[in-house]
């Protein structure tokens, strides 16, 4: 290992980025300082312009890709090689994408639900939904976050590395009760192959394409989806914003704001102004010859 990668690796740990976030870091510098062939601290502005250029034009990495790239080489300039750069004018972030998310009906989530057919899958996304957990919360919960007096999940070292509690319903108590009577866990909640590791979201990802064929949806149901319409079914049932953004564990109340754009009960069932004129409008008969 170089220096140079210990320092960034030490940088960021110091800051508790997470482990994956580490990870996407440190292989996007090595791509960088590859394409090179030369050390990223003998390299500069015009260097990182060209690599930006290329690695739209030529390579054509989606926005999310290109995001961590910019991401992992503004945080090695700015704060492991202390350059006092414009960041904004040098190496500038790609503009993230506005689309809304395709959020499942309550009848879909259901449908998607039955369609999972290993007991710990189904429990795992269970709980993603009647939670609202990220994947990577839900695999590393363990058997003590459960907190059946006070009817809560304890979520540790969530994004940001914050913990925050989050709702246990009655029903997600049941069947939490129902798998642990099947598996007996010790320490994970959800074991992997072996019972010493988490299971992986690689093999919840996986689970999820299966039940969405078995299913026969249209909509492509991941985790994040479920987590998505625990938000919007939330906010159609009459919760208000602050209560679902610590649940959720938003740290901006604005990216919580965005599920108002889906609640199709709470904004289309809005009355048009239409319907509010004083007489109908029809359309003119139109004679045929």
């Amino acid at each position: 290992m170089t220096p140079l990668r210990r320092r960034m690796l030490e940088d960021m740990q110091v800051r508790q980025l997470s482990s994956s976030t580490q990870r996407m870091y440190v292989s996007a510098v090595a791509r960088f300082a590859r394409h090179f062939g030369r050390s990223p601290a003998r390299l500069g502005p015009k260097q990182v312009r060209a690599y930006q250029v290329h690695l739209t034009n030529e390579r054509r990495l989606a926005r999310s890709t290109l995001i961590v790239y910019v991401s992992a080489l503004r945080f090695l300039y700015r704060i492991t090689l202390n350059k006092r750069w414009s960041f904004n004018d040098l190496i500038p972030l790609p503009k993230k994408s506005r689309s809304l998310p395709v959020v499942p009906s309550r009848e879909e989530v259901a449908r998607f639900l039955d369609a999972v057919k290993a007991v710990k899958h189904r429990a795992i996304l269970t709980t993603c939904y009647a939670a609202g957990l990220r994947i990577s919360e839900a695999v590393r919960l363990t058997v003590s976050a459960i907190d059946s007096e006070r009817m809560v999940l304890r979520v540790a070292n969530g994004k940001g590395q914050k913990d925050r509690y989050v709702m246990l319903s009655p029903k997600l108590l049941a069947v939490l009760r129902e798998w642990w009577q099947v598996e007996r866990p010790r320490h994970w909640l959800f074991p992997g192959g072996r019972p010493e590791t988490p299971i992986t979201r690689e093999a919840v990802n996986r689970a999820c394409h299966v039940a969405v064929r078995r299913a026969r949806l249209t909509k492509a149901i991941s985790p994040h989806a479920l987590r998505h319409a625990f938000a919007v079914h939330l906010l159609e049932a009459g919760t208000d914003l602050r209560t679902i953004q610590l649940l959720l564990g938003h740290r901006n109340i604005e990216t919580t704001t965005r599920y108002l754009q889906l609640a199709t009960t709470t904004v289309c069932a809005t009355e048009s102004p239409l319907d509010l004129l004083p007489r109908p409008v029809s359309l003119p008969v139109q004679r045929v010859d």
